[in-house]
C-alpha cells in the first residue's frame, strides 16, 4: 500500500490574479481555513488613479483579517494582506513587506511578478504560489522563480478561467505543480489548515 503524499511545509502563500480576478478570489478566500498557520499576499490588478475598496470587499466573506498592505508592515500569520494600487507589494525579509513605485510590469502596478520573485528569494521552497485568472502575460515570470526556488505553484485551469491567458501563459512558460479548477483550488486551501 502507498503512503500518503505528504503536504509540503509552505511558509508563505501568494496569489495574483487579473481580469475576472475578483470573484475568483472571492471563492478563493471564502474557502481558507481559519487557522491558515501562515500569511497570504494577493496581487490584484487594480486601476492606478484611484483609491481601492478591494480588501474590505473580500474581507466580508474570509475567515481571516484581510487589509490592503503599507510599507514595512510585519508578516504576519493567518492574516491576507492585498498590494494597494500602483504600488509592487514585495516580501522584503521573513518577517516584513515592502511597497515599491519601480516601473509598471507589463503595464501593472501593482504587478504580480514582483510579488512572486521576491517571496522566492526570501522564502525559497516555502512558497506557494496560486496564479488565477487573467488576460496578460504577468505571472509567467514569478511562477518560473517560484518553481526554480523549489516552491509549488497551483495554477487554475484555462478552461476554467474567467479569461485563460495568464494562466495558458504562465502553464506555457513555467510550467506547475497542479492545474486545477477553482472548485478544486478552493477544496485544497481547506487542507492547508494546521
Amino acid at each position: 500500500m502507498d503512503a500518503p503524499v505528504e503536504q509540503p511545509e509552505f511558509e508563505v502563500i501568494v496569489v495574483g490574479a487579473s481580469a475576472g480576478g475578483v470573484s475568483a478570489l472571492q471563492q478563493l478566500l471564502a474557502a481558507l481555513p481559519a487557522d491558515l498557520p501562515m500569511p497570504v499576499l494577493v496581487v490584484l490588478h487594480l486601476p492606478r488613479d484611484r483609491p481601492s475598496r478591494i480588501a474590505d470587499l473580500l474581507g466580508l466573506r474570509c475567515p481571516l483579517a484581510v487589509g490592503e498592505a503599507e510599507d514595512k508592515q510585519p508578516l504576519a500569520p493567518g492574516t491576507v494582506t492585498f498590494a494597494p494600487p500602483d504600488y509592487h507589494l514585495l516580501v522584503e525579509s521573513r518577517s516584513a513587506l515592502a511597497l515599491s513605485v519601480d516601473a509598471p510590469v507589463l503595464f501593472s502596478r501593482p504587478a504580480i511578478d514582483p510579488l512572486f520573485e521576491s517571496a522566492a528569494e526570501v522564502f525559497g521552497s516555502g512558497v506557494l504560489a496560486i496564479l488565477l485568472t487573467g488576460a496578460s502575460n504577468d505571472g509567467s515570470a514569478g511562477v518560473a522563480a517560484v518553481r526554480s526556488a523549489g516552491g509549488q505553484a497551483w495554477i487554475q485551469s484555462p478552461d476554467d478561467a474567467y479569461s485563460p491567458i495568464m494562466p495558458a501563459a504562465a502553464l506555457a512558460h513555467a510550467g506547475a505543480d497542479a492545474v486545477l479548477t477553482l472548485t478544486s483550488l478552493c477544496s485544497r486551501m481547506k487542507g492547508l489548515a494546521r
